[in-house]
């Protein structure tokens, strides 16, 4: 009798790629182009100021070897918002890490807002993530990135965590913004020159001529109990840094300063959740 060695188990990975394009239209633009593959889909709303772009893994949640990548377009004079239906989940990975590419492009006196809201890390995951966003010499981008070490009302606590999260923005073709995080388990338990025990961090980006004239309005809306945060502007750029000790407080301080730095209400799916609490 010859014994049969069973073949190594191997896992299914998510695979998943969503791609909007937007050309000059009413209300901030019209739909060119949708294109969606696996697990990433998109959908084009209306909304105030411009469409509303939602953008959803259907895999529930990211680990190790997945792939997602999303990308939207605004042609020259476009305004639009993106966003995504919930919170991302990246779970524990024993294959190296999940990665995300995200890429828009900004053509001439158009504006995106780049409004995701928050991931959700959770023990052993592994993400890598780039967000870039290409601006035409004119154009302007509005971008939010909130992270959630864990959920505090389930009693969940991180030790071991791999975090990689670029964020680039380019006008022209020049570097304006170029943020490389790399977290660790390490950074958990640090203290004030890194998280100081935080559980939630957000980066919000407001590139536009002007933006720092919004500085004092910022500053003053910095008051939400449970968060800490600064802001400076310059030279066209307005960056707000935010730690909590929870997501829910980080969640209400962002909304807040939505209001301030761009018009109209907050995108749909935003708004549902923020009921839902």
């Amino acid at each position: 009798m010859i014994a049969r060695t069973a073949p190594p188990s191997t896992h299914q990975r998510s695979q998943g790629a969503a791609h909007v394009t937007l050309l000059p239209g009413p209300n901030g633009g019209r739909l060119d182009r949708r294109h969606q593959a696996g697990s990433a889909k998109a959908f084009v709303h209306p909304g105030q100021p411009g469409p509303e772009i939602v953008l959803l893994n259907t895999s529930g949640g990211l680990t190790g070897g997945d792939r997602l990548s999303y990308r939207i377009d605004l042609a020259p004079g476009c305004r639009a918002t993106g966003t995504t239906q919930t919170a991302e989940r990246a779970y524990r990975s024993a294959t190296g890490a999940a990665e995300v590419t995200v890429h828009h492009a900004v053509g001439a006196g158009g504006h995106l807002d780049w409004l995701p809201q928050e991931t959700i890390l959770f023990e052993g995951s592994h993400l890598a993530r780039e967000t870039g966003i290409d601006l035409a010499a004119d154009a302007s981008c509005l971008l939010l990135e909130a992270v959630v070490l864990g959920r505090a009302a389930m009693g969940e606590t991180l030790a071991r965590v791999t975090l990689k999260d670029t964020r680039r923005i380019h006008r022209a073709g020049r570097p304006v913004l170029v943020e490389p995080l790399h977290l660790g388990s390490a950074a958990l338990t640090a203290g004030p020159a890194i998280l100081n025990g935080a559980r939630a961090f957000a980066t919000l980006a407001l590139v536009s001529r002007g933006s720092e004239d919004a500085i004092g309005p910022v500053r003053a809306a910095l008051d939400e109990p449970g968060v800490s945060g600064g802001a400076s502007g310059f030279d066209g750029k307005l960056v707000i840094r935010l730690m909590a000790a929870d997501g829910w407080p980080l969640r209400r301080q962002i909304m807040r300063l939505l209001h301030i730095l761009r018009p109209g209400p907050l995108p749909r799916v935003w708004q549902i959740q923020e009921r839902r609490q």
